[in-house]
């Protein structure tokens, strides 16, 4: 189980982690026009997963906007932000961001992908900042668990990565 920290304290996080080589987990999300989305809908194409606190929040809102900027760089990659973010919410920060070139996608109901992807943080009920690159067959190529949740991914890698996987 990775070892998180959220402004210096350990939070807790469920009994999985999500390590190269596993098969990606289905998860149950809700879009920002409150379709269901799950892993299905991405078939054949390479994932890059970025799971965030709340768009609101500073860190979350520069890695989306900078993942936004590179998803039209990226052959054949589906970006996706999940947090626990309301779908309206989303919807509302990606029009006055001009975010336009990934999913955001709300695990509120559910917490479906937080579960299943070992990054709830069951002290706020918030999702734990990590990169998750998941290739065309669903075989995850890439994991980053961000140790201190408030600090940034590694976007080099992540990207590297994403344009690597088939």
């Amino acid at each position: 189980m990775a070892n998180i920290t959220f402004g210096g304290e350990s939070v807790t996080l469920p009994a999985v982690e999500i390590k190269v080589g596993d098969q990606a987990p289905d998860f149950r999300v809700l879009s920002n026009g409150l379709e269901e989305v799950s892993l299905a809908n991405y078939d054949g194409k390479v994932k890059l997963i970025s799971s965030v606190p709340s768009l609101d929040t500073g860190v979350c809102s520069q890695e989306t906007k900078r993942f936004n900027e590179e998803a039209d760089k990226l052959d054949n990659v589906q970006v996706l932000t999940i947090s626990m973010d309301l779908p309206f919410a989303q919807g509302r920060w990606c029009a006055a961001e001009g975010v336009k070139n990934l999913d955001t996608l709300s695990d509120h109901r559910d917490a479906s992908f937080g579960e299943a992807y070992g990054v709830l943080m069951a002290e706020y009920r918030l999702l734990a900042r990590a990169i998750f690159v998941v290739d065309s067959s669903n075989k995850v190529t890439y994991v980053e668990y961000v140790p201190e949740v408030k600090t940034h991914p590694n976007y080099e890698a992540a990207l590297a990565a994403a344009k690597e996987a088939k």
